[in-house]
């Protein structure tokens, strides 16, 4: 039998319903442990468009790395996600963050993922669920507080 690991992901919505997107889309992750305080963000890069709601959730699973993002792009298509646009608005967006320590360089899957240590409305709520990550060196050493993108503003629960 495989071996559980433990996942992170970021989840955010900017079109319609964007809380009910979230909620439905937990509700469909496998082996969901922790999910964040919900946050409210400016859009980074890409046309303009409306503030994000965002969220991380933390999973514990058996699924390879690459059949976890398989299994977020369907939950994705099913929330009506199109990607007409690069960094346009969406229904759902649904990023793997980390995936235990692993690196992971695949077509298609990047993990850590290359751009969650510049962006704000990624490393607050996931240090909200995961706070001993301010004590890893390895990862810390990656965020220049200086450089952080994206306006968050915490606005309770999911």
């Amino acid at each position: 039998m495989p071996n559980k690991v433990r996942a992170f992901l970021g989840l955010g919505s900017n079109i319609g319903d964007s809380r009910n997107w979230l909620r439905q889309a937990v509700e469909e992750l496998p082996g969901v442990i922790a999910v964040s305080p919900l946050y409210r963000t400016e859009p980074v890069g890409g046309p303009d468009q409306d503030d994000y709601l965002n969220i991380v959730v933390a999973i514990e699973t058996e699924l390879s790395s690459r059949d976890l993002l398989l299994q977020c792009q369907r939950i994705e298509l099913e929330a009506g996600r199109e990607r007409l646009v690069k960094n346009g608005p969406r229904t759902l967006d649904i990023d793997i963050l980390l995936y235990d320590n692993r690196q992971i360089s695949e077509p298609g899957l990047e993990v850590p993922h290359p751009r969650m240590f510049q962006r704000n409305f990624v490393i607050s709520p996931l240090l909200d669920i995961a706070p001993e990550l301010a004590f890893d060196e390895a990862f810390t050493s990656r965020i220049n507080p200086d450089e952080l993108i994206g306006d968050v503003e915490e606005i309770g629960e999911l």
